[in-house]
């Protein structure tokens, strides 16, 4: 088989052997009528086994294996015409099936992302610094090892010089470098990363030497999820190629059946000769034509389009979880966001901090100044910035880099309870609380739903609810409630929308025509506020996952057709694995969210939803015009060649010529896609 194979793939010697054939078939009108038998039996000779040799070898493979598929049909077709005496045709037919499958080869990996490559440019080791007494590199003394990356810890700090790839996804200690993520995510303009900036594993130096940490290993970086994820995309077929594959073996049997049933029983129906005469051509070389003809080598190609599709969107920074996800896009009429860190930078800034109910002022009841120490604002970003260390959401975050570099009061977590979608509790201790004597505090943070349905009493409730709406900063901001020991503050937050979401929400509903809406779990005047600002009109607010996934399944039941869900965030993961496609921002992303979502977007923001929606729509329309291709040259090829009209080269050549055309329709998918057809009429000219 390694033989076919070096035959079969070899270009040059394919063309060396279709020379020789055409300048046998030649021989009659350049040469001498009594030489040129001996020269195109001399010409042959070296001609055939170039071919024929790997077209055995593949047909006794594939036999020996129980298979009947191109590869039988045109070893039984060539030797079958060398039999009959006309080895030069069967040589020709050889010759031009291996060049047609030659190009076809080349159109098919064109298609494919070059996985191996990434493989190859990624580095095999990291310069991993040596930690001096506080674990911190000694920048002014570097000294470090090399180590297989594949043995770098979380938390190592590594030297990254210029022409190097930072082999996982770090954020920089020190230094400053420029980098490019183009082969990762399409970004074309290099990026400058300084200290704090997160650099995805993959990321080339082009200029400067910086020190970065390890944020994740190896196996859960982004490159490698990008190789592992395409991997998986190729061998994960959709639904109508495997059906094609299936149904290929099927039908070149039943080709085969065919021809021999024409061989026969030609000669009683129609009175054809079985051997061909200079008058008529005979039953035998119309079924051998038959079997060239109807073979499903165009239809075996014809999904070949969503491969070209896949790889497209991996180089826009659009991972697909192979090839039935854009079947899945296309059959979508339904979108839905979720609200923090998706439609907007999830960087949440911190504006004020304001007691709004059970806090004591002045020396009414007490001899303290405040019932807080030092103050109410201070106590409270002190026991919030405690309960929030170490958090992943964006409340949280902005709570934690607020508090960075005050002067607070000493709080520490004793217990710790976390309740998804809606707040946590603790107990903690203050050894400068107002309380005196380092009591227990009993604290809880969350929205204003979760403190509320803390209180022991409704009436206590509703004077919070009260408190929140009376609030001097109004009602426009984001909102997190803390209660300590029965006294509530106000967290006042700003979300922004992420910049191009206005342009992203526009395409989608004009011109893609799909239904928008935002499922979030934020407040309703929150929701509506963003909501407003990038165009969004239909809003599901106060959500806790199970409601997310209640109404995605709910959505999708009512309006028949597929619901897309796009969000980021652990408590999107019921709603993501629900929908029909679940789309992800893998910066951002949970891994709970990565690993049941369908597509990842590499870059950090949603322009690609929409592209995804009119790749998928451009590929499975390609996949169409293919299998109609198909067919369409099958029976071009097959009802003359039955009747005699064909020589059997001829037919080889329209078979492959259509097999040719199915490639190159398919290699359309590398362009970007069109909403329009006119648009794709111009892109095809």
């Amino acid at each position: 088989m390694d033989l076919a194979n070096f035959l079969r793939e070899h270009l040059h010697l394919c063309c060396c052997a279709t020379a020789l054939f055409i300048a046998a078939a030649a021989f009659p009108y350049l040469v001498p009528k009594p030489a040129v038998k001996p020269l195109q039996n001399s010409f042959l000779v070296l001609a055939f086994p170039l071919v024929g040799v790997s077209a055995a070898l593949d047909a006794i493979t594939d036999i020996a294996g129980g298979k009947v598929n191109i590869h039988v049909l045109m070893a039984l077709a060539a030797f079958a015409s060398v039999f009959m005496g006309n080895a030069l045709e069967g040589g020709l037919l050889l010759a031009m099936f291996n060049l047609a499958h030659i190009a076809e080869e080349f159109f098919t990996s064109r298609s494919m992302i070059d996985v191996k490559e990434l493989k190859e440019n990624y580095p095999d080791s990291a310069l991993v610094l040596n930690l001096d007494d506080d674990n911190l590199p000694n920048v002014s003394d570097l000294s470090y090892r090399s180590i297989p990356v594949h043995d770098v810890e979380v938390g190592s700090y590594i030297l990254v010089t210029t022409g190097e790839a930072v082999p996982v996804d770090c954020e920089v200690f020190h230094g400053s470098a420029t980098i490019t993520i183009e082969h990762l995510t399409g970004e074309i303009k290099p990026l400058e990363a300084k200290a704090g900036d997160r650099i995805p594993g993959g990321a080339r130096n082009l200029d400067g030497r910086m020190i970065v940490k390890v944020l994740k290993t190896w196996k859960e970086s982004t490159l490698s999820r990008i190789v592992q994820l395409t991997e998986e995309a190729q061998l994960n077929k959709p639904k109508l190629q495997r059906w094609l594959d299936e149904f290929g073996e099927q039908y070149s049997k039943v080709v085969v059946v065919l021809s021999v049933a024409i061989a026969v029983l030609g000669p009683f129906l129609f009175k054809w000769p079985f051997i061909s005469t200079a008058v008529c051509r005979g039953s035998i070389y119309r079924a051998l034509g038959l079997m060239v003809a109807a073979s499903p080598c165009a239809l075996a190609v014809a999904p070949l389009a969503y491969a070209t599709a896949v790889s497209s969107c991996a180089r826009k920074g659009i991972l697909l979880k192979g090839g039935q996800v854009l079947d899945a896009l296309a059959s979508c009429h339904t979108v839905a966001f979720d609200k923090t860190g998706t439609l907007t930078t999830g960087g949440l800034m911190f504006k004020a901090i304001e007691p709004i109910y059970g806090h004591i002022i002045g020396n009414k009841k007490t001899n303290f100044t405040s019932c807080c120490v030092p103050n109410c604002e201070v106590e409270a970003l002190a026991v919030a910035a405690a309960m929030e260390k170490g958090t992943t959401h964006p409340i949280g975050r902005a709570v934690v880099d607020h508090s960075i570099g005050k002067d607070l009061p000493s709080v520490s977590v004793e217990s710790f309870e976390y309740f998804p979608g809606k707040g946590l509790i603790a107990t903690l201790n203050s050894a400068e609380s107002g309380t005196r004597g380092g009591k227990m505090l009993k604290a809880s943070l969350g929205s204003i739903e979760f403190i509320t349905s803390l209180c022991k009493s409704e009436v206590e409730s509703r004077k919070i609810r009260a408190a929140v709406n009376a609030s001097s900063y109004g009602t426009d901001f984001v909102h997190a409630a803390l209660s300590v020991d029965e006294k509530v503050t106000l967290i006042h937050l700003e979300d922004r929308p992420r910049p191009g979401v206005l342009d992203v929400i526009s395409d989608l509903k004009d011109k893609a025509k799909v239904r928008v809406m935002m499922l979030t779990g934020d407040h309703k005047l929150s929701a509506w506020r963003v909501a407003n600002a990038v165009g969004i009109n239909e809003v599901y607010c106060s959500l806790k996952p199970e409601d997310k996934l209640n109404h995605v399944k709910r959505i999708s039941g009512d309006m028949g057709g597929g619901l897309i869900m796009v969000g980021e965030g652990i408590n999107d993961a019921p709603a993501l694995a629900a929908a029909t496609v679940g789309i992800v921002l893998a910066h951002r992303a949970s891994a709970t969210a990565i690993a049941v979502a369908d597509v990842l977007l590499l870059q950090d923001n949603i322009s690609g939803v929409p592209f995804s929606i009119a790749k998928a729509r451009q590929t499975t329309s390609l996949v169409k015009q293919n299998v109609a291709l198909a067919l369409t040259c099958i029976i071009l090829a097959s009802l003359p060649s039955v009747l005699g009209f064909l020589p059997l080269w001829l037919t080889v050549l329209l078979h492959e010529g259509g097999t040719l055309l199915v490639c190159l329709n398919s290699i359309r998918a590398l362009n970007d896609p069109s909403w329009s057809w006119g648009q794709d009429l111009r892109n095809l000219i």
